[in-house]
Order: C-alpha cells, then structure tokens, then sequence
C-alpha cells in the first residue's frame, strides 16, 4: 500500500521553468506540488543568458529585481551574435531592464524556487517519476522518494522535466525529431600553458572554439565539431576528449587540467506535435530540444511558464473563457518552431564550407542594417512576438507586449510592470477618449481597472492586458464585454 496525495496541479520538473510554473500557480493560490528528482540544485554550467522578451516578463511577475526607469524615452542597443557573426544589435525600449541578463541556471532555479516555496508551493527532492496516466476526471503520477512510493493525484500534470521527459515519454507525446549532424562538448578547465587558448568566438575550418575567462582564472570552454555528429552523445566526456577536440579544432595544442563540469551537447532537435494531451501540459525542454546557439531555449522555456501558469490558474478557479487552456499550445508552440528555425540557420552559418561565404556576408549585410537587424534581433530577443489574435474582429494591438511607462494616475505615478505584479487582468483607461461601458462592471471580481493620463508612447485610449503582459483587447476591435468573455468567462 502506498501513500496517495491529493493536489490541483503536480508539476513534474524542478528546473527553472517548473521552479516558475509552480510559483505563478501557488501565487495564485493553485495547491501545486513540484516532484524532483536530483535531492540538490545542479551547480555545473549550464544555460546563463535570459533574452530580452523573458527578462521583461520576470520583472512584470515579480520574480528579477532589476533596474527600470519608466520614465526614460528612446531605446538602448545591446550588442549580440548571429550564428557567430558578432553584426547584431538588441534593441530595446530604455524604459525597460537590461536587454541581456547574465545569470547562471543554478542561481535562477535557486531563486525561482524560494519563491515558489514563499508562495505555498510544494517542493518535492528526491522523487522520480515512475508512472504516469490520466482519466477524464483526473490525472495520476506515480514516484519514487525517500519515504517509498507515492501516488499523486491532480487536476493537471505539467511536465518541465527537460529533454529526457518521463511525462512526455508516458504519455507518448508524438514529436518532429532532427537526428543529430553535430559533436560539441563542455566544460570548465585550466589551460596548462599561457596564450594557448583564444578566447572569445574562433571559427576554423574544422569547427568553432567558444571560450570565456572565469574570475577563478579556469575557463569556460565550448568546441563545436562540425564533420560528424558524436556515435553515442551519453557517453560521459573525458579531459582527454575535450583537450584532443579544443587542440585539434584549433590546429595547435591546447594543454588542460582541472576539468570540471564536462558534458556534450549537439543539434539534436525535437518539438513535440502539441503542448497538450487532457489534462497533460508540457514545457521548456520537455516540449522542444533544438541546437543552443545564442541562448534561446532556457529563455523560450520561461516564456512558456508564463503563458501557461495563469491560464491553468484561471481555468481552476472559474475564470477562464472558452478555449484559455487550448490557446496555451497555439500561442507557444509556433515560437518553438521558429526557434527551431532560426538555430537551424545559424548552424548553416557556422558551419566552415568556403561555399558559404557569399551567405555569411549577406547576414553581416542584414545585420548592420536597421531594418534586418531589427527583424532578427526581434526573433532572438523573442521582442518581435506578437501572439495570434482570439476574436474575429481584433484590436491591431491584440497579441503584442505592452511596453512599461510611467503613468499619471488619481493616486500618483505608477509604471506598467508596478501595475501587473499582483498577477491580475488590466484593464488600462488612458485619457477621457474612452468610455467603458457599463457592463464590464461585471469582471469587477477577476479585473484591476486603473485610470490614467493619456500615454506619452502611443498607447490606445484603452487596452487590456493579460498577467503575462501581453495585449488581450483595444477600443479598435471587438466590444470590451466581448473581450472580456471571451478570455475570462462569464463574469461571476
């Protein structure tokens, strides 16, 4: 006989983008427990860039404490890198945070789940997943912990279980997979002789070296191999493997000791056909695997707990409109595949054929040119995300992410992010232009109304946004009780 634990949601994964999910819900007051296998945060390098988009959706829920002046106009441009040409410029508005945050895994898991923890999540270590099935009126994931085996019994599954999946693989998630065509290794070491590794993005005609300098004085390394994928990518790396590949990529040799944190990775990639099965949600990793150039996947993965949390919030608590959970896959998964995508091209790119030549001077063209490197920085940063509309009759502003400002209200200046903290629906009012009729008064319960000036930024006369920052209606598309239906159900 073995233990049964009743709980609304069990988020399988206890990375940074479970860590997320599990917050968001048991911030909204969602019973969520998080079931983890390893007992301790994984301390070795891993992924440390968060993009631009994701940056500024943490900040709105609350979860990076950065510096943002919503009162500042203009933009401010990040340099970056596209497939190794280093011609790429993020921009953002000046009145958000930082374009790039470096930050490791562990640190982000470390603070992410402090959170979830404050919030009344339950954080399970030590639990691995076993078995895994769903009913029409429940779901059941079945794990081994330290006291024996516990059966947990929830509304919802998500798993944010990464790239191996168990919750994927039980319930035989179909997927597009892209075999391998690449051998990269990693890992933190000491060079063993002084100026022998150069540091920075070096391309060779056999692949590329990727080195940073700690303050430890050891280095973080990356070879990327192009003639051949790995024969068996799981077999653990060795010093001697990593120091023949970093010597014999960059045509000289390269004495190291200390290696530390050594693993492979490659352009295996795999996005699942839908994010959805019942009651079984997947993200991050769990859903889509791709080639991690420019540090895209950690930030998609968060970008999806953010979509996804509030949802399945809502949807609990009987303030959801027709469709809410569905849109989940129909706003995430297309991202996935343009991730995909864009990886996929700047693999070609980096790849040493002198055929490629004519390719690599026509992207350093695009990318120092206004418009071209407006259109890819905005596919990196995920900035140039604009979500499917849900109406017939949308609003021109349905689907983009509301830029932060400093707004003048009946109670003193107060910026976007301040407003979207507490995790509710928005309905912004900017100037006397706009009348809300009287019976949106109804979504009074699921809705903050705030009053303002009218924008300095070209704001709408009114627009509602979502927990996510996102824009869900504007006075030029449907009826705002409409629109308020439409997301959020009939008013309670």
């Amino acid at each position: 006989m073995h233990k049964v634990v009743a709980t609304r949601v069990v988020v399988v994964g206890g990375g940074p983008v479970g860590m997320v999910v599990a917050a968001e819900l048991a911030g909204y007051g969602i019973d969520t427990v998080v079931l983890e296998s390893k007992t301790t945060i994984d301390e070795h390098p891993k992924a440390n860039t968060l993009h631009a988009r994701t940056v500024q959706g943490l900040v709105r829920r609350g979860y990076l404490d950065l510096p943002v002046s919503g009162t500042r106009s203009g933009t401010v441009t990040t340099p970056f890198h596209f497939g190794g040409l280093t011609g790429l410029s993020i921009t953002t508005p000046a009145c958000e945070p930082p374009a790039l945050l470096k930050r490791a895994q562990a640190d982000l898991e470390r603070d992410f789940e402090k959170s979830a923890l404050e919030k009344g999540a339950r954080v399970l270590r030590g639990h691995r997943v076993v078995e895994a099935r769903q009913s029409q009126d429940h779901a059941v994931v079945v794990a081994e912990g330290p006291q024996g085996t516990v059966e947990f019994r929830a509304d919802f599954v998500v798993g944010a279980d990464g790239a191996r999946s168990t919750v994927r693989e039980q319930f035989a998630f179909p997927a597009d997979v892209r075999e391998p065509t690449v051998s990269a290794s990693m890992g933190v070491v000491r060079v063993g002789e002084p100026g022998a590794l150069a540091e920075g993005w070096r391309r060779t005609a056999r692949g590329w070296t990727v080195a940073r300098a700690l303050p430890d004085g050891r280095h973080l390394v990356r070879v990327l191999d192009l003639s051949a994928p790995h024969p068996d990518r799981h077999t653990p790396l060795t010093q001697a493997e990593l120091q023949e590949q970093l010597s014999r990529i960059s045509g000289h040799e390269v004495p190291l000791t200390d290696a530390q944190s050594l693993s492979r990775f490659s352009d295996f990639t795999r996005i699942v056909h839908g994010y959805r099965q019942g009651r079984v949600f997947l993200a991050g990793d769990a859903a889509h695997v791709h080639f991690p150039i420019g540090g895209q996947g950690l930030s998609t993965g968060l970008l999806d707990a953010l979509n996804l949390a509030w949802k399945l919030a809502f949807h609990l608590r009987g303030t959801a409109g027709p469709g809410l959970l569905d849109s989940y896959d129909s706003e995430r998964r297309p991202v996935a595949q343009q991730v995909v995508d864009n990886t996929l091209a700047q693999l070609t790119l980096m790849r040493p054929d002198s055929d490629l030549d004519p390719l690599r001077a026509l992207f350093d063209s695009l990318l120092s040119q206004d418009e071209g490197g407006r259109l890819i920085g905005g596919m990196v940063s995920a900035q140039g995300l604009c979500y499917p509309p849900r109406a017939e009759h949308s609003s021109a502003w349905e689907g983009r992410f509301l830029d932060n400002e400093t707004l003048e209200t009946e109670d003193g200046p107060i910026d976007v992010i301040t407003l979207l903290r507490d995790g509710r629906p928005l309905l912004l009012v900017l100037g006397d232009a706009y009348e809300v009729p009287a019976g949106a008064a109804a979504w009074a319960p699921v809705l903050r109304t705030v009053r303002a000036a009218a924008s300095a930024h070209g704001k709408p006369s009114a627009v509602l946004v979502r927990p996510d920052g996102y824009v869900a209606w504007a006075p030029d598309g449907e009826e705002l009780t409409g629109a308020l239906r439409g997301w959020f159900g009939e008013p309670r």
